[in-house]
């Protein structure tokens, strides 16, 4: 039966499906962080990352599908959120990144392809830049690589972000090891989302793996012109528009979100 939840009711009252048990799962420490990873299934790696004020179980409804497919899914809490923690250093998508490269090289993972969803979609790209032997290929969802890719932000009390929003409070007071520190978490990880990234035409041109950027018809944030920048600029990428969704198509309709995830991890470790 199709998951639809548009408004988001649902995930504010129960949260993503549950997920599976993990064939393992722990932490690793990088650069001032305890990094919480799970892996589940068997096959080529697929690591699925978050986005910002998140955890991986908003993947709830992606794992199993990757699991039945024949794949690993590798699901990492970005540092500060869920079961990760972190210090007082300033949040970076540079620095996150070197968090899903130790937990590769704590995996023995030769190479990956990356699902990202918002702030993870961004530190998915930066380590495909750095890394290009290690990323099979980048599903780059719902994201800007530059300000301008922002679209001017109106806040609705009565919306699929704030009942998202809602969640993630919840969720945070459950998770982290720093219950009472959402409102410095919040803060932390907003100034990165305002003042970063901001990438050149030639760096996203330095790209060398395959990328789908991938926007909901819907999105609130991200301009539909910067996606089509995205994919004009990055070499070997393509766009795809989502129809019925919106930033949070994963949670939405997860058939739709699943169904694209699905043909881009096929493509890429064909």
């Amino acid at each position: 039966m199709e998951v639809y939840d548009d408004d988001l009711r649902k995930f504010e009252a129960e949260g993503a499906a549950s997920l599976p048990a993990p064939q393992e799962q722990g932490y690793v420490e990088n650069k001032g962080a305890r990094i919480w990873y799970a892996s589940y299934g068997a096959g080529s790696p697929v690591i699925l990352l978050h986005g910002g004020l998140g955890h991986s179980g908003n993947w709830g409804y992606q794992v199993p599908v990757l699991a039945q497919n024949g794949y690993r899914a590798v699901l990492i809490d970005s540092r500060g959120h869920g079961q990760s923690s972190r210090d007082e250093q300033a949040y970076s998508y540079e620095l996150m990144a070197t968090d899903v490269m130790a937990v590769i090289d704590q995996l023995r993972l030769d190479r990956s392809a990356l699902i990202g969803w918002s702030d993870g979609a961004c530190t998915a790209l930066i380590l495909a830049r750095q890394k290009p032997e290690r990323v099979a290929g980048v599903f780059f969802f719902a994201c800007n690589m530059d300000p301008s890719g922002l679209k001017e932000f109106v806040f609705n009390p009565d919306s699929a972000l704030s009942r998202c929003f809602a969640r993630h409070t919840k969720d945070y007071a459950e998770l982290s090891a720093t219950p009472d520190q959402f409102e410095a978490f919040t803060a932390a990880v907003g100034l990165m989302q305002r003042t970063q990234p901001d990438w050149s035409a030639r760096e996203l041109a330095e790209v060398s793996v395959p990328v789908a950027v991938v926007q909901g018809e819907h999105e609130e944030f991200i301009k539909e012109e910067h996606a089509r920048h995205l994919a004009q600029n990055i070499p070997d990428a393509e766009l795809t528009i989502l129809s019925g969704v919106s930033h949070f198509a994963p949670l939405q309709r997860p058939a739709v979100f699943n169904a694209a995830m699905l043909a881009f991890v096929r493509k890429v470790f064909s």
